[in-house]
Order: structure tokens, then sequence, then C-alpha cells
């Protein structure tokens, strides 16, 4: 695990499945007083306030980090409000696509006296558990107390890197902040197919979710390449052997997993138009 920092304050805009997911992780982590913006979150045990629009965070509060987590074709107005009161911000933005050029024009045109410092990230929902896996891009002009507040932040609900080109964000997009989806469908598939060779649903469900917590436990914690893991399992001429003849023909899971990468990221540039 990354070694962790004391929290700073945040203002968090945009508190659905990303933003609900690290939120959660940040309060077991001992956030420092912050103010959430949601409509649907009820209540936050002190010393957190949580808010209904921009212009209901208290005039007295000013927060270390802004947090942008709304979905990236509804960042604009969002952003042109927040310039209009925090002109002076470091925004962590954990929108897929938008980049940092595009965040700065729509904040800047918005009030021409901001100066933001846009530091990019992409976590995944596993922060919610403190096991979440978290890339992040700082651009030349963001200090090294800017980047250590953002790095503090994510590091308290899993793990962190940092890419040195912001065009990376959109891969570390691909692999790590859709890649909980990928291992879910995973489950879902070898609890299908149990099923289908005869077993209990209860039983193919816990198999299948038991053998991915194992797996995956292994990779976090043994130093061993994948693929010698891999072959640790695959004894010649046995099932498992014969299992992934089929997954590792060429047009199977080689093929289909680099085009759903591709296709992923393809789809993060278009939406930093």
């Amino acid at each position: 695990m990354t070694e962790r920092f004391p929290l700073p304050s945040i203002l968090l805009v945009g508190c659905g499945k990303m933003g609900g997911a690290m939120l959660e992780g940040w309060l077991k982590a001992g956030l420092a007083p912050s103010v959430i913006i949601d409509r649907h979150l009820a209540d936050l045990p002190a010393p957190h306030t949580v808010v209904q629009s921009i212009q209901d965070v208290p005039a007295s509060f000013t927060p270390d980090v802004i947090i942008v987590a709304v979905k990236p074709q509804k960042a604009n107005p969002v952003l042109a409000e927040l310039a209009q009161r925090f002109g002076q911000a470091t925004l962590l933005s954990v929108m897929a696509g938008r980049t940092i050029a595009s965040l700065h024009d729509i904040y800047v045109q918005a009030n021409p006296q901001a100066n933001p410092v846009i530091i990019r990230s992409m976590p995944n929902t596993p922060c919610a558990l403190g096991a979440g896996m978290s890339g992040l891009y700082a651009p030349p002009n963001a200090t090294a107390e800017q980047k250590s507040h953002c790095n503090a932040l994510l590091c308290a609900v899993g793990e962190t890197v940092w890419v040195a080109e912001e065009g990376l964000i959109d891969s570390v997009a691909a692999i790590s902040g859709s890649g909980p989806a990928y291992v879910f469908l995973m489950a879902e598939l070898l609890e299908k197919a149990g099923v289908e060779q005869g077993l209990p649903a209860d039983v193919a469900r816990k198999l299948a979710r038991g053998t991915l917590y194992g797996a995956g436990c292994m990779l976090h914690t043994l130093p061993t390449d994948a693929q010698e893991l891999r072959r640790n399992v695959t004894s010649p001429g046995g099932t498992t052997a014969e299992a992934l003849k089929v997954m590792m023909a060429p047009q199977a899971w080689p093929a289909t997993t680099s085009a759903a990468i591709a296709a992923a990221v393809h789809r993060a540039r278009e939406l930093a138009s």
C-alpha cells in the first residue's frame, strides 16, 4: 500500500459513483473539514458540510483542493461557476477525456482573472474500500504542495502512479479506471459457465468470486510476473491448458482485450472535444 499522509480539505463537486466512492474512503481516512456538493446526500458527520449548489458553499470556506467529479459532458457550466467563486484554485479533475487545456479555457473565459492549477487523475471505484488504483498527471505549473495534496487524497483510498504525459491518463482510464468492470464481467461469465456445467447458482457465484479474489491477492502480493503465475497453474495437457487454448486463440482474448482497451482510449479522447 502506498504511504499515506494527512488529508487536505476539499470541495467535492459531483458525488456520483466515482465521487461517492472516493468520499467514502476519505471519510474513513480522516478527511480535513470539507464541503460536499450533492443534492441527494442528506447529511455527513461533523466537521463536514453538505450543500446543494456552489452558491451554498459557506463564504468562509476555502478548500485546499476542489475535486471535479461530474460527468465530462456536464463540466463546462460547473467550471464556469467555480471560476467566479474560486479563481485561484487547485482543481483535481477525475473526469475521463477532458484535457487540462480545455478545462482551463472554460475557467478563464468565465473569470479572466482566474489562475487555476489543474491536475488530472483517473481513480476507480475500489477507492470506497481503500483498494483503489489511481493515475495522476500534473502540469509544469503545479507546485510540490499541490501535487502532495492530490497524492495524499488518492493514497488514502488506495495506490497511485504518476505519468509524465497528460495523454497517458487516457490509457490509465482504459486500464484501471474501467478495469473493475472487466473483472466484474469475468465474474459474471464464470458464474454463468458454472451454472451451465451443472453447479447450483450460489455455488458458482461463490467459486467465481472467491477465485478472482484469491488470484487478485496473489497478483497484488507476489512479485512474480503475471505470465509466470499463469504458467504455474497450467499443467501441460491438463484442464487449465485446455481452457486456455480457447481463451488464448489469436482472435479470442489477445485480440479482443487489445481492441477493447483501444476502444476505451479512443472514447476518452472523443470526450476531450
